[in-house]
């Protein structure tokens, strides 16, 4: 019994030094991924969703069906798009963990760093004049799933726009 006991210490003691030696590299910037090389608006469109299931991508249909699963509604315009876009930013800069990278009237470019891990997640927001909608596109730098973080991202934010 007493070999047994000892063993379970053992197994949680070296299962607490794992969860603090992975928070630590997090800490240490290891798990925050390469900004993308390119980003912004050409021809009217975001840049392309990536293959994995990780982001979403307002656009996603204009890319093909490949991406049909990183599809998601672009966000209302309330008013205005100029309108619009600062109410966006104002919600934006409120989030913990944020950093607007690229602010103009029509376009912002956003990260999102998780507290412990400090994975890193780029989001990019454009008023689109032909659609007069705010496209989207929310994307996180490693691995193949986010667990929802970047949809429910974009649904709390159009959530709030809603809201007066």
């Amino acid at each position: 019994m007493k070999k047994v006991l000892k063993m379970w210490w053992w197994l949680l003691g070296a299962l607490v030094a794992l969860t603090a030696l992975v928070v630590l590299a997090g800490q240490a910037g290891l798990f925050k991924g390469q900004e993308p090389a390119k980003l912004g608006v050409q021809d009217g469109r975001l840049q392309p969703p990536r293959k994995t299931p990780n982001n979403v991508h307002s656009q996603a249909g204009s890319f093909g069906p490949t991406f049909k699963h990183t599809l998601i509604e672009p966000l209302p315009v309330q008013t205005d798009g100029p309108a619009t876009m600062a109410r966006l930013r104002s919600l934006i800069d409120a989030t913990p963990g944020t950093r607007v990278v690229k602010a103009e009237p029509d376009y912002l470019y956003v990260q999102y760093t998780t507290r412990w891990m400090k994975f890193v997640d780029d989001a990019e927001f454009w008023f689109d004049p032909a659609a007069q909608k705010v496209q989207v596109r929310s994307a996180s730098r490693l691995g193949e799933s986010d667990l929802g973080v970047n949809r429910a991202r974009i649904e709390r934010l159009r959530q709030q726009l809603s809201q007066p």
